[in-house]
């Protein structure tokens, strides 16, 4: 059953629907016909650059998956055997109900009867899932950590795509062995509204265990007649050079530092950069990750957020160390 949509997340999605730049009008459209200078044999090498970048985009990756390290003992938590027929390795064409597709990479050594975290990716708009996991590289990284990664392609935001978008790690749980509390969410401009959206609003806040969205197109305002969900865990990542959604990144952190009754007056820089405040309820980290890059650029903060969800991660001492 998915979750119902409340009229508070309509209206927030609906001022927070991201702007793709690539749709930005004439001047972000190419126009071959302008420049008379460009020769035929220049025109073919051209096209056929840009064809094979076109289907590379769109072509199945070949994931480099990570070997876990699993400690087992008595308290590890088990799924029973045969119980979970998804494949080891990479599946690439996995999808929901509504058709939107995915991808799945378990580690190299995945064990199918011990329960894993899943890291949830959520795409930029106009990327599919292997764009996605192109752009964000998450899969050697976090699959060598222990997690499942789970690549979504886009779909424009309205708040019925968001709820399709939100079912997908409980179909991820039908097929792997994945605990439902220990699942992390992230994504990058698009994706990055999507997993912040999952984490307030009122049909799906009870997904994510936590969340690092990056270059959210979430304002400051859309947040502050919400009622604060139970606190979690947020590192928000967004660019002072991010001009198609100025400041929108310490708006929100601000938010969500509120809501886990943070001290917003007493806070940290870490070594990574990132901004952490004293004081949060339930140990309920709030981060604040400002990078120098435009709109588009994914942060690179791979690590940082591996880091940070595996601290969250509540099954850490289960069975599963990276």
């Amino acid at each position: 059953m998915k979750p119902e949509i409340d009229s508070e997340s309509v209206n927030t999605i609906n001022h927070c629907v991201a702007v793709d730049p690539l749709k930005a009008g004439s001047q972000g459209n190419v126009v071959i016909s302008r420049y008379s200078w460009v020769t035929i044999p220049f025109y073919s090498v051209l096209m056929t650059a840009l064809l094979a970048m076109l289907v590379t985009g769109c072509s199945e990756p070949v994931p480099v998956l990570g070997e876990a390290s699993y400690q087992i003992n008595q308290s590890t938590v088990r799924c029973a055997a045969g119980a979970k027929p998804g494949s080891s390795n990479a599946a690439n064409s996995e999808s929901t109900a509504e058709g939107i597709k995915f991808s799945v990479r378990t580690p190299l050594n995945y064990d199918p009867t011990i329960v894993h975290p899943l890291l949830m990716v959520y795409a930029p708009a106009k990327k599919n899932r292997y764009n996605s996991e192109r752009l964000m590289d998450f899969t050697l990284q976090a699959t060598t950590a222990g997690f499942v990664v789970a690549y979504a392609d886009h779909r424009g935001l309205t708040p019925t795509r968001i709820i399709e978008l939100s079912t997908i790690p409980a179909l991820v749980a039908k097929k792997w062995c994945i605990d439902q509390k220990r699942i992390f969410l992230t994504g990058h401009s698009d994706g990055g509204t999507v997993s912040m959206a999952l984490a307030f609003m009122a049909g799906t806040k009870n997904i994510p265990a936590a969340i690092a969205p990056s270059a959210v197109g979430i304002r400051g305002a859309d947040l502050m007649d919400r009622k604060c969900p139970a606190p979690i865990p947020v590192m928000v990542m967004h660019s002072a050079k991010d001009s198609l959604f100025p400041g929108y990144g310490m708006e929100t952190v601000l938010w969500w530092a509120s809501c886990n009754q943070c001290d917003l007056n007493s806070s940290v820089t870490l070594n990574n950069g990132c901004i952490t405040y004293n004081g949060c309820a339930d140990q309920s980290q709030v981060w604040y990750c400002e990078g120098s890059g435009s709109h588009s650029e994914w942060p690179g903060m791979n690590e940082s957020i591996i880091d940070f969800f595996t601290q969250v991660d509540s099954g850490y001492a289960n069975g599963i160390k990276g």
